[in-house]
């Protein structure tokens, strides 16, 4: 079972990449919390925390593209380590915000927040695009991948625990500041693992390949495939938390939170470790079925046992880490040679807008039905993902049998 992954530590340099590349995402989950709470603390308005915090995304939603396509035509090391510089004065600029302007001055913190989106470091892109670079063999390829979505939910648990204990304890300028710190010092050290590895030059691109990725076969099926993947996680999130605050305790939700992502990293590890190409419907509809057999444990259905919800979110969650692997590598193997980075900016893009969608929706079923209902409601999306997911080329099996 452990062969595939004592291949990857013999591949040259994928060990460090990796590594490198998962601590330059660190900061990532916890950056909203941070900035939340420095925004609430300075104004004493969460709807200010939350036009901060919305302007930000959409900086990140609207520049993934971009910023993947200038690492597919350029040097991805000088760009990380340009744009790492100007994300992090950007955070930096908003941690010292209230210091330098009163509270009525907040919309120029969200005009800040807005570009420090756009400059957010594509690490994310840029590691995605790289392993086809540093091995040739294909299963190797998806096992690296399994390993980067299974470890990426760990990062999810840890990220804002790391920030939250900051906050704790120095409040939300030292959080925000915290995040500038990780993101410059893991983008810089994920540039110099791919500088060490010989990465820096961009490869080839297909003669062929349209001028939009988006017209590449099968690539807007694919897209629609991840938005419809990724919501469904908010979803879930949002009602755990929901049913914690409503039927449990506060630290119930981070408990409930992390068995699920334990539940996912053990199936990513256990996926990650199979050779056989992923059967991408079939592992997408078996996450719709963990998140269908949350409706009956929570209410309406009844009020729900913290007990029982954990079991429930530890079985489902196994589900998660190999769909999203599967999910990647699918959509990897459709981009068209040297803009791998490109196509995962416009998966960031996807899945930023399918949580924008969604989550009104999902508010609205937790304040009028509850935590079932957006249980339910995940659950089909995901199966909506599933039939997207069937009409999605496979490339692997079109070279195979031609």
């Amino acid at each position: 079972m452990l062969g595939p992954y004592r291949q990857l530590l013999t591949v040259r340099g994928l060990p460090s990449v990796l590594v490198w590349s998962l601590l330059g995402r660190l900061h990532l989950p916890g950056t909203p919390l941070a900035t939340t709470f420095l925004v609430a603390g300075w104004t004493g308005s969460y709807v200010a925390s939350g036009v901060v915090a919305g302007l930000y995304t959409v900086g990140v939603a609207v520049g993934g593209p971009l910023r993947g396509r200038s690492a597919d035509q350029g040097d991805p090391s000088r760009l990380l380590i340009a744009i790492s510089l100007a994300y992090a004065t950007g955070l930096c600029a908003l941690a010292l915000a209230p210091s330098l302007v009163g509270p009525r001055w907040w919309p120029i913190a969200a005009a800040a927040a807005l570009v420090t989106g756009l400059a957010q470091p594509p690490v994310t892109q840029i590691a995605r695009a790289a392993w086809p670079r540093l091995t040739d063999d294909l299963a190797a390829r998806r096992s690296v991948l399994t390993v980067e979505a299974t470890l990426q939910e760990l990062l999810w648990v840890v990220g804002p625990v790391l920030i939250a204990a900051v906050v704790a304890v120095g409040g939300g300028r030292a959080g925000t500041f915290t995040c500038a710190g990780l993101a410059l010092a893991g983008s810089v050290g994920f540039a110099l693992a791919m500088h060490r590895v010989g990465l820096r030059a961009p490869i080839e691109r297909e003669h062929r390949a349209p001028g939009s990725v988006l017209r590449a076969h099968g690539m807007r099926a694919a897209l629609t495939m991840s938005l419809c993947v990724i919501a469904p996680l908010t979803i879930m999130d949002m009602a755990v938390v929901a049913w914690a605050r409503d039927y449990g305790t506060s630290a119930a939700a981070g408990a409930l939170l992390a068995v699920w992502s334990i539940g996912s990293l053990l199936g990513g590890l256990y996926i990650g470790a199979k050779t056989a190409p992923p059967r991408l419907a079939l592992r997408i509809a078996l996450m719709a079925l963990g998140f269908a057999a949350l409706v009956p444990v929570l209410p309406p259905a009844t009020d729900g046992s913290v007990w029982l919800i954990g079991v429930v979110l530890a079985v489902g969650g196994v589900a998660v880490a190999p769909a999203l692997a599967a999910t990647n590598v699918r959509i990897g193997e459709l981009a068209p040679a040297g803009r791998t980075a490109e196509v995962f900016g416009w998966v960031m893009t996807a899945a930023t807008l399918g949580s924008a969608l969604t989550l009104p929706v999902a508010g609205w079923l937790l304040d009028h039905i509850g935590p079932g209902a957006a249980a339910g409601a995940a659950a089909v999306l995901a199966v909506v993902a599933a039939l997207f997911a069937m009409a999605v080329p496979d490339p692997s099996r079109q070279i195979s049998t031609g």
